[in-house]
């Protein structure tokens, strides 16, 4: 139905608030597709953001999930942390990329870097909130039981904190990729942003559309696979 008002709107011309007659069809997107996708240069620029966004990524689970279930756990290490985190937070990814520019000898590790910044704290606030839902009662029996704590993270913590994680995860993932683009569309050389915003400065409007279709493909599968892991993960939710 989307498809068909889509094409619908773009063939009369519509022109009411908002405007048509520049936006491409489906019909002209689907051509245009049929001859760009198979191209070297378009798989290539996937290929460069896939990459980006996977090794922004996983630097931000390596360092938020320790870091949720740390600052949820000792007093100390929350009381150091989490107001600079409360900070730094507020600031979106984009607005990062002037400093990143600065701080980083490449554009690859300059928009790696956003993507991280991008992605850690849905991650680390939602494993942070998890640590905070757990029942005080598990960890004193656990405690009780004679288990240490580095067996208490193992087996009481970390269980209970992940259906928070994976939200945190799939969270994280969707920001990761808007933060990839909007920084291969500001000081990128090559991606699929750059492919996008390229596409406008040189007036190929259906290359817009198919860019902005291929980066919900990337997320809506980078999502999938993280939903799956979960389902892996946490089998007892699925027996539940």
């Amino acid at each position: 139905m989307f498809v068909g008002l889509w094409q619908a709107a773009c063939v009369s011309g519509f022109d009411f608030i908002v405007r048509f007659d520049n936006i491409p069809s489906p019909a002209q997107v689907a051509l245009r597709g049929w001859q760009v996708v198979p191209s070297a240069k378009f798989l290539g620029d996937i290929w460069v953001s896939c990459g980006r966004v996977y090794l922004g990524f996983a630097i931000a689970a390596l360092i938020g999930v320790p870091g949720g279930l740390l600052i949820g756990r000792y007093a100390v290490i929350r009381e150091l942390l989490f107001p600079l985190c409360e900070v730094l937070r507020p600031v979106p990814a984009i607005a990062w990329v002037p400093i990143s520019i600065m701080l980083w000898p490449t554009d690859w590790q300059s928009i790696v870097f956003v993507t991280f910044l991008g992605a850690v704290f849905p991650i680390l606030l939602n494993t942070l909130s998890g640590m905070q839902r757990i029942d005080r009662v598990l960890v004193l029996a656990a405690r009780s039981l004679g288990a240490s704590e580095g067996a208490i993270f193992r087996e009481v913590y970390l269980p209970a904190c992940l259906p928070a994680i994976f939200t945190g995860l799939a969270v994280g993932m969707g920001v990761g990729w808007v933060s990839v683009i909007a920084a291969e569309m500001i000081s990128g050389q090559s991606g699929i942003g750059y492919f996008t915003w390229a596409a406008y400065s040189l007036i190929q409007y259906p290359d817009i559309v198919l860019g902005m279709v291929a980066i919900g493909l990337l997320g809506l599968v980078s999502s999938a696979a993280i939903r799956g892991i979960g389902r892996l993960a946490m089998p007892w939710l699925a027996r539940g």
